[in-house]
């Protein structure tokens, strides 16, 4: 799990999206409307959404292309069971909530390079029968 969460208004640009973004080197931000989580704009919603549509993005509101409602699993999810959601809902990211405070997110590249991982040292495992 990443704990590297980070939010934006939703009354905030699409360019201020871009910039935040860049910023904190992540793909995606979970939007929020009075502190509460309302939705998620990733990179691909601001290609899909905004660009290829031919609006600005210092005049369209992140609010207007987010995804919602948000995806998301518990913390003690098993890796089987977030690539599964990941599968079945089509998404690239999960949101990980507890307590109803989203505390991390997992990514289709990062289940990937643990099952990598595991895979690996398996491999390097002495196999006898």
């Amino acid at each position: 799990m990443d704990k590297n969460v980070v939010t934006i208004d939703s009354s905030s640009s699409v360019s201020q999206a871009i910039e935040k973004m860049i910023q904190a080197k992540v793909w995606s931000l979970i939007v929020v409307r009075q502190d509460l989580p309302v939705g998620v704009v990733t990179d691909r919603d601001i290609l899909r959404r905004c660009a290829a549509m031919g609006h600005y993005p210092d005049k369209v509101k992140v609010e207007e292309i987010m995804s919602s409602p948000i995806i998301t699993i518990e913390p003690d999810a098993t890796a089987g069971e977030a690539m599964r959601t990941l599968t079945n809902k089509e998404v690239r990211r999960l949101y990980v909530v507890e307590g109803g405070k989203i505390t991390g997110r997992v990514t289709q590249t990062g289940l990937f390079r643990s099952m990598l991982d595991v895979m690996t040292t398996l491999a390097s495992l002495p196999y006898q029968l």
